[in-house]
């Protein structure tokens, strides 16, 4: 299992329901990764999709408290161990927000994607600060780039330590 994100230099990654940032060359990645992957997801994270709707070339999982969320074409989970259950036979499965979906799940992640931005916008939704934590070490680090309005850099990271699902 991996987690993929975008975070400010505070480590947010959301504000009012929707991502801080829009880099071209970081949702390009996004899509590389995780292209014929499983998603998970919470209901915020998903209804703030382009049209509310499924990304293609991709299953969805959405975590959700409400017993009568439907969309089509997703599946949904009501805990932690339905989605373990849903996932149990995929290895691509990828973490994508929002704030209490990563901090449930990053246990059991072996590898982090993240696009660390040199920004501080208003924020009211956090990723897990990894860096601070002994588990989680840089495996791969790209040279700082910028796509014309922000700085940013990629940054691959590895736990040592995950958890069994």
């Amino acid at each position: 299992m991996n987690a993929i994100a975008a975070v400010s230099s505070a480590w947010g990654i959301g504000y009012q329901n929707d991502l801080l940032f829009h880099i071209s060359p970081d949702l390009k990645r996004f899509r590389a990764l995780t292209a014929g992957g499983t998603l998970i997801m919470g209901r915020k994270t998903f209804d703030s999709l382009p049209g509310g709707k499924p990304l293609p070339k991709r299953r969805h999982i959405i975590l959700t408290r409400s017993p009568d969320f439907f969309r089509e074409g997703i599946e949904t989970a009501h805990s932690l161990e339905e989605a373990f259950r849903l996932t149990a036979d995929s290895e691509n499965v990828w973490v994508c927000g929002g704030g209490e979906i990563y901090a449930a799940f990053l246990p059991y992640c072996s590898r982090c994607y993240l696009t660390h931005v040199d920004a501080d916008p208003p924020c009211d939704t956090y990723f897990p600060k990894i860096s601070d934590n002994p588990d989680w070490r840089v495996l791969e680090e790209q040279a700082p780039d910028t796509d014309g309005i922000f700085r940013y850099q990629f940054i691959d990271y590895m736990n040592r330590t995950p958890e069994k699902l």
